[in-house]
C-alpha cells in the first residue's frame, strides 16, 4: 500500500507524463524504483504513459476501457480491434475437458 505521500507524489509525476510535460530525472528514477516495489505504482506509470502516447484516446473509448483494466500493449492498442472481438474473446465455447493439464 502507498503513503499518502508517495501516491501523492507519483500521481504528480504521471500527470506530468500524460500532458507531455518533462519529468526531471530524480523523480523518473524514484517513480521506477516505486514501481519495481509496488504493482499499483507500476499501473499508475504504465497506463500514463499510454495515454501520453496515445493522445487520441477519448474517454469511454475502446483504448480508454483496455487502458483502465491495463490491458494491451504500451502504445494504447491492444490486441483487438473492436468491442465485438473482445466480446468473442469471452465467449469461447470451451470443451468439457478445458481444466484438465496436458
Amino acid at each position: 500500500m502507498l503513503s499518502t505521500k508517495y501516491r501523492l507524489k507519483l500521481q504528480f509525476i504521471c500527470k506530468k507524463i500524460v500532458q507531455g510535460e518533462e519529468v526531471q530525472l530524480e523523480d523518473m528514477i524514484w517513480a521506477e524504483k516505486l514501481a519495481k516495489a509496488n504493482s499499483t505504482a507500476a499501473t499508475w506509470l504504465r497506463q500514463a504513459r499510454r495515454k501520453a502516447e496515445n493522445p487520441e484516446m477519448t474517454e469511454g473509448g475502446i483504448e480508454d476501457f483496455m487502458n483502465m483494466l491495463d490491458l494491451g500493449n504500451r502504445d494504447g492498442k491492444g490486441p483487438f480491434t473492436g468491442a465485438d472481438e473482445i466480446l468473442d474473446f469471452f465467449r469461447q465455447d470451451k470443451p468439457d475437458d478445458w481444466r484438465q493439464r496436458d
